[in-house]
């Protein structure tokens, strides 16, 4: 039985395997909006090259919420992983929209990339209020 395209993509992202992801269609885009810049990415291929970039490092989803959508599905979740010894987090959000079984659009929207240090500050701020 195939494996839902949405399933196959977050199995990718918390295995860091998206080299091996087939979740995107041929033609597939990707709408990047990231700190400071936005960009976007053409075919499954170098869609799944730059996500590899994003996702290089096996982690674990703190958050993961989907919620189905008219075109597909939203996904928003935190990830977070280990690079170089340092823990990480991001917090993004995915509005994939489907067919034929596959992702033909991806327009995502992430925060960042937070080492331990600004984590730990974001929290001591949360506690605070500020």
């Amino acid at each position: 039985m195939k494996q839902n395209p949405v399933d196959e993509f977050l199995e990718a992202v918390e295995g860091a395997h998206m080299v091996d992801c087939d979740a995107f269609a041929a033609a597939a885009e990707l709408d990047a909006t990231v700190p400071n810049w936005r960009f976007g990415v053409h075919g499954a291929e170098a869609i799944t090259a730059e996500l590899g970039r994003w996702y290089a490092d096996p982690g674990h989803f703190e958050e993961l919420h989907r919620t189905s959508i008219a075109q597909g599905e939203l996904v928003e979740f935190t990830l977070s992983w280990e690079e170089h010894g340092v823990p990480h987090a991001c917090h993004q959000v995915h509005v994939l929209a489907l067919e034929g079984g596959k992702i033909i659009s991806d327009r995502a929207w992430c925060g960042g990339r937070w080492p331990a240090s600004l984590l730990a500050e974001m929290g001591e701020a949360a506690r605070s209020g500020s």
